[in-house]
C-alpha cells in the first residue's frame, strides 16, 4: 500500500470515528444512523483525498503544499 492510500485511509477512518461520536452523542441518534452519517461522512474524506492530490502535494491527502 502507497504512502498516499494509508494516509486516505486513516484520514477516513479518523473521519467516520468523529462523524459517530458526534452524531451520536449530540445529535441523540440511534446506531445504525450515526454509523450510517459516519459511513458517509468517511467516502466523502476518501473523495477529497484523491482530489487534493490534483490540488496540493501529489503524494499526500492535504490541500496545501
Amino acid at each position: 500500500m502507497s504512502k498516499l492510500h494509508k494516509d486516505i485511509l486513516e484520514r477516513a477512518i479518523w473521519t467516520a470515528v468523529q462523524a459517530f461520536v458526534a452524531v451520536y452523542t449530540v445529535g441523540g441518534v440511534d446506531e445504525l444512523k450515526s454509523a450510517a452519517a459516519a459511513a458517509f461522512a468517511a467516502g466523502i474524506s476518501v473523495i477529497k483525498g484523491f482530489v487534493a492530490t490534483k490540488m496540493g502535494d501529489s503524494e499526500s491527502a492535504a490541500t496545501l503544499k
